[in-house]
C-alpha cells in the first residue's frame, strides 16, 4: 500500500517539476520510465518478501502516461509480470493506448 501511495505522489512530483524545464516532455518521459521501472523492482522485492504490494492497475496506469518502456525493463531486469495473464493483455492494451495518445497529440500539434 505504501509503494502504491508513493508511487503517484511522485508521479504528481514529476509532473509538476517537469512543467519547469524547458524540455519538458523530455524530462517527463525519462522520469515517469524511471521511477516506473523503480516500482516493478520495489513491487517484485515486495513479492518475495510477501510484504506490502503494488496494485496490477497502478503498475497499468503508469504504462498508461508513458511509463511503459521503464515497464518493459523491469518486467525483463527483476523478472516481474511477464508470465501473468490477464496482466500481459492489459499492459499490451496500456501501451497501445500511450501510443494512441502521443500519435493523436502530434497530429493535432501539427495541423
Amino acid at each position: 500500500m505504501i509503494f502504491n501511495r508513493l508511487g503517484y505522489l511522485l508521479l504528481a512530483v514529476v509532473a509538476t517539476i517537469s512543467a519547469f524545464f524547458r524540455d519538458s516532455l523530455l524530462v517527463w518521459i525519462i522520469s515517469v520510465n524511471v521511477l516506473t521501472l523503480l516500482l516493478y523492482g520495489a513491487d517484485k522485492l515486495a513479492a518475495r518478501k510477501n510484504g506490502y504490494r503494488v496494485p496490477e492497475f497502478t503498475l497499468l496506469i503508469f504504462g498508461v502516461v508513458g511509463g511503459w518502456f521503464g515497464a518493459i525493463l523491469g518486467q525483463q531486469i527483476f523478472r516481474h509480470k511477464t508470465q501473468k495473464q490477464p496482466f500481459k493483455t492489459y499492459f499490451a492494451i496500456s501501451v497501445i493506448v500511450n501510443l494512441m495518445v502521443v500519435l493523436a497529440g502530434m497530429y493535432w500539434a501539427m495541423r
